[in-house]
Protein backbone atom coordinates (compact mmCIF):
# COMPACT_ATOMS: atom_id res chain seq x y z
CA UNK A 1 0.00 0.00 0.00
CA UNK A 2 3.24 2.31 0.71
CA UNK A 3 4.15 1.79 -2.51
CA UNK A 4 0.93 2.57 -4.02
CA UNK A 5 0.85 6.19 -2.31
CA UNK A 6 4.17 6.62 -3.18
CA UNK A 7 3.57 6.18 -6.87
CA UNK A 8 -0.06 8.09 -7.09
CA UNK A 9 1.93 11.10 -5.05
CA UNK A 10 5.21 10.66 -8.26
CA UNK A 11 1.91 10.46 -10.78
CA UNK A 12 0.33 13.40 -9.45
CA UNK A 13 3.89 15.56 -8.81
CA UNK A 14 4.22 14.78 -12.92
CA UNK A 15 0.83 16.03 -13.54
CA UNK A 16 1.42 19.45 -12.25
CA UNK A 17 4.78 19.52 -13.66
CA UNK A 18 3.10 19.11 -17.45
CA UNK A 19 0.50 21.43 -16.14
CA UNK A 20 2.67 24.02 -14.94
CA UNK A 21 4.68 23.66 -18.35
CA UNK A 22 1.73 23.87 -20.13
CA UNK A 23 0.66 27.09 -18.49
CA UNK A 24 3.76 28.86 -18.38
CA UNK A 25 3.86 28.36 -14.41
CA UNK A 26 7.04 30.76 -13.29
CA UNK A 27 7.57 30.32 -9.89
CA UNK A 28 9.31 33.88 -8.54
CA UNK A 29 6.01 35.35 -10.13
CA UNK A 30 3.88 33.26 -8.27
CA UNK A 31 5.18 33.65 -5.83
CA UNK A 32 5.44 37.49 -6.07
CA UNK A 33 1.54 37.24 -7.31
CA UNK A 34 0.56 35.08 -4.34
CA UNK A 35 2.36 37.87 -1.55
CA UNK A 36 0.41 40.88 -3.41
CA UNK A 37 -2.47 38.78 -3.54
CA UNK A 38 -2.07 37.97 0.56
CA UNK A 39 -1.16 41.30 0.93
CA UNK A 40 -4.23 43.02 -0.67
CA UNK A 41 -6.56 40.47 0.95
CA UNK A 42 -5.15 41.19 4.70
CA UNK A 43 -5.35 45.04 4.05
CA UNK A 44 -9.28 44.58 2.43
CA UNK A 45 -10.02 42.31 5.31
CA UNK A 46 -8.71 44.68 8.02
CA UNK A 47 -10.05 48.41 6.17
CA UNK A 48 -12.80 47.18 4.10
CA UNK A 49 -14.65 43.87 5.10
CA UNK A 50 -14.37 44.77 8.73
CA UNK A 51 -16.21 47.68 8.89
CA UNK A 52 -18.06 46.44 5.86
CA UNK A 53 -19.41 43.60 8.07
CA UNK A 54 -19.66 45.88 11.63
CA UNK A 55 -21.91 47.65 9.15
CA UNK A 56 -24.31 44.99 8.03
CA UNK A 57 -24.29 43.59 12.05
CA UNK A 58 -25.17 46.84 13.25
CA UNK A 59 -27.90 46.90 10.79
CA UNK A 60 -29.00 43.11 11.25
CA UNK A 61 -29.11 43.68 15.11
CA UNK A 62 -31.09 47.44 14.21
CA UNK A 63 -33.68 45.60 12.40
CA UNK A 64 -33.72 42.79 14.74
CA UNK A 65 -34.56 45.52 18.01
CA UNK A 66 -37.21 47.07 15.35
CA UNK A 67 -38.83 43.57 14.51
CA UNK A 68 -38.50 43.41 18.51
CA UNK A 69 -40.32 46.73 18.98
CA UNK A 70 -43.01 45.82 16.68
CA UNK A 71 -43.74 42.83 18.51
CA UNK A 72 -43.80 45.03 21.74
CA UNK A 73 -45.85 47.22 20.37
CA UNK A 74 -48.20 45.07 18.94
CA UNK A 75 -48.40 43.10 22.05
CA UNK A 76 -48.67 46.57 23.88
CA UNK A 77 -51.46 47.68 21.06
CA UNK A 78 -53.65 44.54 21.78
CA UNK A 79 -53.51 45.16 25.52
CA UNK A 80 -54.27 48.96 25.42
CA UNK A 81 -57.40 47.79 23.02
CA UNK A 82 -58.21 45.03 25.24
CA UNK A 83 -58.00 47.30 28.32
CA UNK A 84 -60.28 50.41 26.51
CA UNK A 85 -62.71 47.85 25.46
CA UNK A 86 -63.12 46.60 28.97
CA UNK A 87 -63.20 50.51 29.84
CA UNK A 88 -66.07 50.91 27.70
CA UNK A 89 -67.51 47.60 28.35
CA UNK A 90 -67.34 48.66 32.12
CA UNK A 91 -68.78 52.52 31.34
CA UNK A 92 -71.84 51.11 29.27
CA UNK A 93 -72.57 48.73 32.32
CA UNK A 94 -72.16 51.96 35.04
CA UNK A 95 -74.49 54.04 32.24
CA UNK A 96 -77.23 51.23 31.93
CA UNK A 97 -77.25 51.01 36.02
CA UNK A 98 -77.44 54.80 36.16
CA UNK A 99 -79.99 54.48 33.43
CA UNK A 100 -82.08 52.47 35.21
CA UNK A 101 -81.41 53.74 39.05
CA UNK A 102 -82.66 57.21 37.37
CA UNK A 103 -86.31 55.29 35.67
CA UNK A 104 -86.68 53.89 39.42
CA UNK A 105 -86.06 57.29 41.25
CA UNK A 106 -88.60 58.41 38.90
CA UNK A 107 -90.91 56.24 39.27
CA UNK A 108 -90.61 56.54 42.86
CA UNK A 109 -90.34 60.13 42.66
CA UNK A 110 -93.93 59.80 40.24
CA UNK A 111 -95.32 57.18 42.62
CA UNK A 112 -94.67 59.64 46.11
CA UNK A 113 -95.84 62.73 43.75
CA UNK A 114 -98.78 61.05 43.00
CA UNK A 115 -99.61 60.06 46.55
CA UNK A 116 -99.48 63.87 47.18
CA UNK A 117 -101.39 64.72 44.65
CA UNK A 118 -104.06 62.07 45.36
CA UNK A 119 -104.06 63.55 48.99
CA UNK A 120 -104.16 66.80 48.19
CA UNK A 121 -106.87 66.85 46.10
CA UNK A 122 -108.63 64.44 48.95
CA UNK A 123 -107.90 67.36 51.09
CA UNK A 124 -108.80 70.07 49.11
CA UNK A 125 -112.28 67.66 48.52
CA UNK A 126 -113.05 67.73 52.07
CA UNK A 127 -112.53 71.02 52.78
CA UNK A 128 -115.16 71.45 50.15
CA UNK A 129 -117.65 69.30 51.52
CA UNK A 130 -116.65 71.23 55.12
CA UNK A 131 -116.87 74.67 53.66
CA UNK A 132 -120.15 73.18 51.73
CA UNK A 133 -121.80 71.38 54.55
CA UNK A 134 -121.14 74.94 57.01
CA UNK A 135 -122.43 76.90 53.88
CA UNK A 136 -125.60 74.54 54.27
CA UNK A 137 -125.95 74.96 57.75
CA UNK A 138 -125.44 78.71 57.35
CA UNK A 139 -127.97 78.62 54.66
CA UNK A 140 -130.37 76.58 56.89
CA UNK A 141 -129.84 78.72 59.83
CA UNK A 142 -130.90 81.51 57.75
CA UNK A 143 -133.62 80.26 56.14
CA UNK A 144 -135.36 79.07 59.55
CA UNK A 145 -134.52 82.54 60.54
CA UNK A 146 -136.30 84.14 57.67
CA UNK A 147 -139.64 81.45 57.27
CA UNK A 148 -139.88 82.23 61.68
CA UNK A 149 -139.45 86.06 60.67
CA UNK A 150 -142.05 85.30 57.65
CA UNK A 151 -144.39 83.29 59.70
CA UNK A 152 -144.65 86.14 62.79
CA UNK A 153 -144.97 88.58 59.99
CA UNK A 154 -147.88 86.85 58.46
CA UNK A 155 -149.12 85.32 61.29
CA UNK A 156 -149.41 88.97 62.86
CA UNK A 157 -150.80 90.74 59.47
CA UNK A 158 -153.54 87.69 59.72
CA UNK A 159 -154.53 87.68 63.20
CA UNK A 160 -154.52 91.18 62.88
CA UNK A 161 -152.61 92.48 66.39
CA UNK A 162 -149.02 92.98 67.11
CA UNK A 163 -147.25 89.17 68.28
CA UNK A 164 -145.08 89.51 71.90
CA UNK A 165 -141.35 88.75 71.35
CA UNK A 166 -142.37 85.68 73.48
CA UNK A 167 -144.94 84.99 70.61
CA UNK A 168 -142.51 85.48 67.96
CA UNK A 169 -140.15 83.08 69.64
CA UNK A 170 -142.69 80.46 70.03
CA UNK A 171 -143.92 80.86 66.56
CA UNK A 172 -139.75 80.95 64.95
CA UNK A 173 -139.23 77.37 67.36
CA UNK A 174 -142.42 75.66 65.88
CA UNK A 175 -141.73 76.61 62.19
CA UNK A 176 -138.29 75.51 62.29
CA UNK A 177 -138.85 72.47 63.85
CA UNK A 178 -141.69 71.71 60.86
CA UNK A 179 -138.54 72.59 58.46
CA UNK A 180 -136.18 70.77 60.06
CA UNK A 181 -138.79 67.44 60.20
Amino acid sequence: MDSLTIFAAASLADTAADTARTFGLDLPHFIAQVLSFSIVAFLLHKFAYKPVLKVLEERRQRIAEGLANADKIKTELARTEASRQEVINQANAQAQRLIEEARQAAARVQEVETQKAIAAAKDIVEKARQAMEAEHARMLTELRREVGRLVVQTTGRVIGKTLTPDDQQRLSNEAARELAA
